[in-house]
């Protein structure tokens, strides 16, 4: 498939069906992700995989994100592993690392038929602590996984998009 199909064939679904994620799709996923670049290649990103019935009912007390959806994969970084802008304080590449990883597996979640929610709608010290994180682990976001149900739809502004002459300035 052509990246731009891609990329416009995929909208965030909020309605999944029951069926399981085949593990050999879920390894797909998660390969696209880390092969992912990030600054420096220090890979400062982790993911966590929410899928048992007693983790995913312990996220679902802490957000209303998942939709129903059987995998969770939760993105977060390590700020001891980050790089460091030395130009400017303050300035690190831990939340843009694991946002590139999480693009990388959800444009591959929609290249293998399934629906992804990229969630940033959550308690992120809550969702650490349930997950045991070390306080220099951060959470950043959610993307939800799992075959979209026979009613799911993209949300009513999905194909809503300001013109490129609003967004893109040439110098």
């Amino acid at each position: 498939m052509a990246f731009g199909d891609l990329a416009l064939r995929r909208f965030s679904v909020r309605k999944y069906s029951e069926r399981p994620v085949e593990q050999g799709k879920l390894d797909q996923v998660l390969e696209a992700a880390r092969i992912a670049p990030t600054a420096k290649n220090l890979q400062p990103w982790r993911v966590h995989v929410l899928r048992s019935p007693e983790a995913l009912a312990a996220f679902d007390e802490l957000t209303t994100m998942r939709f129903g959806a059987p995998v969770v994969l939760v993105f977060t970084y390590s700020e001891d592993e980050d790089w460091k802008n030395p130009l400017e304080e303050g300035i690190h590449s831990g939340q843009q690392d694991a946002s590139i990883a999480a693009t990388h597996a959800m444009l591959q979640a929609t290249e293998l038929g399934l629906g992804t929610c990229w969630c940033n709608y959550l308690p992120n010290a809550r969702v650490a602590a349930l997950l045991g994180l070390p306080k220099s682990e951060h959470v950043v976001l959610t993307l939800d996984v799992g075959y979209p149900a026979a009613e799911a739809h993209p949300a009513h502004l999905h194909g809503k998009r300001k013109p490129l002459e609003e967004l893109v300035d040439y110098r």
